[in-house]
């Protein structure tokens, strides 16, 4: 099993090339970094949020979760679910649902649990208070043109594009990291 001892890529670690990141060049604990690249979640042609001023959050050995400041979420369409988490870094995390219905969607989407936020983060995170991330494994999402493919494993919410190398968590044979 690998164990992570610091600023050191392992010998299994996809090698970036010029434009990509690994997610073994990212710090433990995580930290935020502010993007300005256009992001879209949607449910069909429905915009659920749409922002140029979010934060994505970078962490050794998974791809990065993304985080839309409040004011960009469409909130007619999300609302609070049941059920939380902890994350050791950020602290107690909320769940939110999705729900499209009547004349603005052809047909009821309902998606549960499709995003979290924090409500009262860690003061390391206190940036990202009741910023939404959002699962792209559970809805559609979008960065800087390009879909969104989620993070392998169910549970990680991670945002993978191409920029992003690995391997990361979720992955088969990932569990001891």
């Amino acid at each position: 099993m690998w164990k992570f001892t610091g600023n050191q890529r392992p010998d299994f670690a996809i090698e970036p090339q010029p434009g990509q990141e690994s997610v073994w060049d990212y710090p433990r604990p995580p930290e935020l970094r502010r993007d300005s690249r256009e992001v879209i979640v949607r449910v069909g042609d429905i915009e659920i949020a749409r922002s140029k001023n979010m934060v994505r959050i970078l962490e050794t050995a998974s791809p990065p979760t993304v985080y839309i400041p409040p004011e960009d979420v469409q909130f007619e369409y999300v609302q609070k679910d049941s059920g939380s988490s902890y994350c050791e870094w950020k602290g107690r995390a909320t769940y939110w649902s999705v729900a499209v219905s009547g004349s603005a969607h052809p047909g009821d989407v309902s998606l549960p649990n499709v995003g979290w936020s924090y409500d009262s983060p860690q003061k390391r995170f206190a940036e990202i208070r009741n910023y939404l991330s959002f699962y792209p494994g559970r809805i559609d999402c979008w960065m800087g043109g390009e879909k969104v493919k989620p993070q392998p494993g169910g549970f990680y919410g991670g945002w993978v594009t191409s920029e992003i190398v690995g391997p990361w968590k979720g992955e088969e044979a990932t569990g001891g990291w």
